[in-house]
């Protein structure tokens, strides 16, 4: 059994260890108010966009959809992959990660695939594992706004017109709640209309001419969708840190028991020999 002193020390840090998880769930669980207040009010916005898109897309002529609707040979694939950029916050960045690999071994196997990258813990692994990584934006958390967010989707979309990419795809972690998220694989360019026309339940009148409302719409659509994919997982990420903390702060608090019930064992014994050993000294004075 190991000496009173290394228990000691052990419950000691194990208590420092469990006042900072305690800290650290306290301030995501703040930020996660912030975070979920931001998605939950972007997300019918975004979703009402988006919608309306895809049924305008299914009313165009291929011609009038523009550059942003191209259907080419899949040759050249972008992965924009988001996760975070601090760790501590349990296999959130680690299954971007590894389903961001699925798809490039699995469903682009033929193709030659890039990754943009959203998010340190990402940039810093597949630079690190030799992947194709085309840029970094691992700034944009600093200062999450539509205005940041929509510069590096125009990026995007420039690189797409030029054909430099022929299909761009979004993975990152949906918010569900502060327990779970949602990997999400979401198709960004080319754009996509309605599977089908009985998705469509709009009859548009345009004004001034589609190819106009076109040239407008998608953009700021494309701006949109990447700005909640954002938004979305740095609600997730919060949640996913809050749940890791509060998970670390109570296994900590088991451990913390059971050293100290260890401790107190040990002490146990200590003063039983120490009285043994009193007992024995006094009987072999009086013999």
């Amino acid at each position: 059994m190991a000496n009173l002193k290394e228990i000691r020390l052990r419950i000691t840090s194990v208590g420092s260890t469990m006042q900072i998880t305690s800290a650290m769930k306290m301030v995501s669980a703040a930020k996660l108010k912030r975070a979920q207040d931001a998605i939950i009010q972007m997300r019918p916005y975004a979703n009402k966009l988006t919608e309306l898109l895809k049924n305008l897309s299914a009313s165009l002529d291929s011609s009038d959809g523009g550059v942003y609707t191209q259907e080419r040979e899949i040759k050249n694939v972008l992965l924009v992959t988001v996760t975070s950029n601090r760790g501590l916050c349990g296999g959130f960045n680690a299954y971007i990660m590894k389903k961001a690999k699925a798809l490039i071994n699995e469903e682009y196997a033929n193709a030659n695939v890039s990754i943009l990258s959203i998010g340190k813990k990402s940039s810093e692994h597949f630079t690190k594992n030799g992947f194709n990584v085309a840029s970094t934006h691992d700034a944009l958390f600093g200062g999450l706004t539509f205005d940041n967010v929509a510069i590096v989707a125009e990026g995007i979309m420039e690189q797409f017109v030029k054909g430099d990419y022929d299909k761009v795809v979004l993975v990152y972690n949906q918010f569900k709640n502060a327990a779970t998220q949602i990997i999400m694989t979401e198709n960004f360019l080319p754009v996509q209309a309605a599977e089908n026309n009985s998705e469509i339940v709009v009859d548009y009148i345009f004004e001034p001419t589609k190819q106009e409302i076109v040239e407008q719409l998608i953009p700021k659509s494309l701006k949109t969708q990447l700005f909640k994919a954002v938004l979305d997982s740095h609600a997730a990420e919060h949640g996913a840190r809050m749940t890791a903390m509060h998970k670390a702060t109570d296994n900590a608090s088991e451990l913390k028991k059971d050293l100290t019930l260890t401790y107190n064992k040990a002490r146990q014994a200590a003063i039983t020999n120490e009285i043994l050993e009193i007992v024995g000294g006094a009987e072999a004075l009086s013999g």
